[in-house]
């Protein structure tokens, strides 16, 4: 670890301000936050670019990605790693949450394997040090499947679980509640007649019907004494988030409609969004665009989802939102996806926190990443 590093001539980005200063990382933390410009011959000279805390990615599938880059082409999963970690860094995203999938609902037959592929790597390129980033561990639960309990029980107590989503990919509800579009997407994408999408659509619904609410329960009753915070999952209307707030569901990933967003304000529960969705400039699967959300100030922490590079556009995009600064919107990516994830050693910049650090740099209206720290070591 390298003992000291002096950044200067940064605009630093600070909870509530932007000012002109000075950072200097002693043994992987913050040790002092200066104004000004040092004249040590050893400081790093940022040219006035802006210097923010590193980004906290809450959900990320961007592992999939890798292990699958062409259908029917699987990649090495540890060589899929390296490259999703390398990703990670080169987008300044220092803490990543991989949010992997347990349970299939009869159209991802891989990733089952992809999970317990990923939990294998990651525990054994992190113990060796050949990651780049942090990486956690988020379990997004799917409560229809059939094979979501054997999947959940040996990794439920793993400590680098510090997030578990409650899921329902089901035909007629949450993200696929337009069975229109449900019917197309699966045509299109597995080459299904529409007699055979049909009769998958009615088997899922009586699988729905059988498992959903049971293993909702097992799953709750599983980390209730855990302290692990539990998000729910593509939220479509108010009743929901009222039943899984007063279950200790505190969390809302990429709510569908506007009015199961507005429900989470009253209820203390906070929210996360895509941020591909407002890089794209709406939902990819027809729902609430995520810039709507920011406008009515109902948005806490933007989430990759499947592009870590878009976590830091996404930022800069509701930084030019009304009423939105700049400080507020890199807590998006920062402050607030840490606090949600209970990792109170990073997502500003403070003495005594992690020295994750992102250099930027605004080119024709785009923030360039020109320089990522993680732990106070240069990754990127």
């Amino acid at each position: 670890m390298t003992p000291e590093t002096i950044l200067t001539n940064a605009l630093l980005v600070l909870p509530n301000e932007v000012v002109p200063g000075t950072l200097v990382l002693r043994e992987g933390r913050i040790a002092e936050v200066q104004a000004g410009r040092s004249l040590l011959a050893a400081a790093q000279d940022m040219q006035g670019d802006y210097v923010i805390p590193g980004l906290v990615d809450l959900h990320t599938d961007n592992l999939e990605r890798q292990v699958l880059p062409r259908a029917n082409a699987r990649w090495p999963s540890r060589s899929a790693m390296l490259a999703h970690d390398g990703q990670c860094a080169a987008a300044g995203v220092t803490t990543v949450l991989d949010a992997l999938c347990l349970g299939d609902l009869g159209f991802d037959p891989g990733r089952g394997q992809t999970f317990r592929d990923g939990v294998r790597d990651l525990d054994e390129l992190s113990d060796a040090g050949a990651l780049k980033c942090e990486h956690l561990l988020h379990l997004r639960c799917e409560l229809p499947a059939p094979d979501l309990m054997p999947a959940l029980e040996p990794v439920a107590e793993h400590p680098r679980v510090v997030m578990v989503s409650l899921m329902d990919h089901s035909p007629g509800v949450g993200q696929y509640r337009d069975l229109e579009r449900y019917r197309d997407m699966r045509m299109r994408q597995k080459g299904l007649s529409v007699q055979d999408v049909e009769s998958r659509i009615q088997d899922l619904l009586a699988q729905r019907a059988r498992l959903r609410e049971p293993q909702r329960r097992l799953v709750l009753d599983r980390f209730a004494s855990r302290g692990i915070p539990l998000a729910s999952h593509d939220d479509d209307n108010a009743e929901e988030v009222a039943r899984n707030a007063a279950d200790g569901i505190r969390i809302s990933e990429f709510p569908v409609a506007m009015e199961a967003a507005r429900a989470t304000r009253a209820l203390g529960v906070t929210v996360i969004g895509g941020a591909p969705n407002i890089v794209r400039g709406g939902s990819h699967s027809g729902n609430l665009a995520v810039a709507d959300l920011v406008r009515e100030g109902l948005l806490d922490a933007f989430a990759s989802d499947y592009v870590p590079s878009a976590m830091i556009e996404a930022a800069w995009r509701a930084a030019h939102l009304p009423g939105v600064t700049l400080p507020q919107a890199i807590a998006m990516v920062t402050e607030a996806p840490a606090r949600m994830a209970r990792l109170a050693d990073r997502g500003r910049i403070a003495p005594g926190l992690r020295a994750d650090l992102v250099r930027l740099r605004p080119v024709v209206g785009l923030p360039v990443i020109r320089g990522v720290w993680c732990l106070g070591e240069r990754v990127a």
